[in-house]
């Protein structure tokens, strides 16, 4: 989600007005740890050798170990990009809060196709939402010897983790705050991410698995569905003008880059995605899967989300009694770029009594 990623940065900021975010002094940025896990066995068998986990922390830990907050990386995005919002008086207050960003495996900082010796490119094992779950959790148990976490909270691909972490490890945290994520990929999900795959593994170089050059093609071809699926068809057509639309394409696939480790990368990571389904891992209907569920949960969606769809999300939160705040902007998936809800997260982590069911709107002009 690259495209999602250099649209982030553009905006002054996911969640606050962006007077606040201007206002704020930026401190140096913690630098990116790593913890060495030896062979990690993933959940389908498979094993990454020599498996790595990126993480950042900033705040500190209090002395019970009662105010860890857990936020993992979405799909192809870094730590670094999550920096913006994690400081004093922020939307994650390291005043208050020890705060623990991970990088996500196959995102290329964290054990990865691209960076792994052993296991390079395709022979890379297929990984999924789960194992990035049980990385993280053997993290903050066997490295920073964290036995609770206050929330755990993620975006897109890392509010897919957050709903598996209230699932799988129900007692672990007080608070789950997953954002435009879903506790199951559905068919429209899949559509979308299967064209994203098909399109990197269609480019002549890509060679079944062993890429002969560039792929550039495929990448491009890949961006363009991501492009289509990001936003949503008002915010494009009022965006971008039929007179536009060269201009705005060439410009697309001017800005893809992309070797053989960003495609294997760019697939693992979806293939996580798409075999992304927590009922049908346990064997429970969505309803029976959301009892499991023990700590307070915020849910974030966006209305026009055509990147990853809304209804299990919401139906998962009906079935657990949680509040659902709804982003309706054409902005779509990237809505967080286009309505303040900083202010409504950060309430939530400080008093989950604050939190209500609710429509956030965004502002005229905009």
């Amino acid at each position: 989600m690259k495209r999602q990623a250099l649209l982030l940065a553009t905006a002054c900021s996911i969640f606050f007005i962006c007077g606040v975010a201007r206002a704020q002094s930026k401190p140096a940025a913690p630098p990116v740890q790593f913890a060495r896990l030896g062979d990690f066995k993933l959940k389908n068998g498979q094993v990454i050798r020599n498996f790595r986990i990126g993480y950042r922390t900033l705040g500190n830990l209090n002395a019970d170990h009662s105010n860890a907050v857990l936020w993992p990386t979405w799909l192809g995005g870094k730590t670094e990009d999550l920096l913006p919002f994690v400081a004093p008086n922020n939307v994650v207050d390291t005043n208050k809060y020890f705060v623990i960003l991970v990088e996500s495996i196959g995102n290329g900082v964290s054990s990865s196709p691209s960076n792994s010796k052993s296991q390079p490119f395709m022979k890379f094992p297929q990984f999924s939402i789960r194992d990035m779950v049980e990385s993280e959790h053997r993290l903050a148990t066997e490295v920073l010897h964290i036995s609770h976490l206050h929330a755990v909270m993620g975006i897109s691909m890392g509010g897919m983790q957050a709903f598996a972490w209230a699932v799988i490890y129900p007692d672990f945290m007080d608070l789950a705050v997953p954002m435009a994520g879903s506790p199951q990929s559905t068919a429209y999900d899949k559509l979308l991410w299967h064209s994203e795959i098909d399109a990197i593994e269609l480019d002549p170089a890509w060679n079944h698995g062993n890429p002969t050059g560039s792929l550039v093609r495929g990448l491009a071809l890949s961006a363009q569905i991501d492009s289509m699926n990001v936003t949503s068809p008002g915010y494009r057509t009022e965006h971008t003008t039929p007179g536009d639309y060269d201009a705005f394409a060439a410009a697309l696939k001017k800005n893809v880059r992309g070797d053989a480790g960003t495609a294997s990368d760019s697939i693992r990571q979806r293939q996580a995605i798409l075999s992304h389904d927590l009922p049908a891992e346990l064997g429970l209907s969505l309803e029976q899967t959301a009892k499991l569920v023990k700590a307070r949960m915020l849910v974030v969606i966006t209305a026009q989300d055509h990147m990853v769809n809304p209804s299990p999300a919401v139906e998962f939160a009906k079935a657990l009694g949680a509040p659902v705040v709804e982003l309706d902007s054409l902005c779509g998936h990237l809505s967080f770029t286009c309505i303040s809800t900083g202010p409504t997260v950060a309430a939530f982590l400080a008093d989950p009594s604050s939190a209500h069911s609710e429509t956030l709107h965004e502002a005229a002009g905009h």
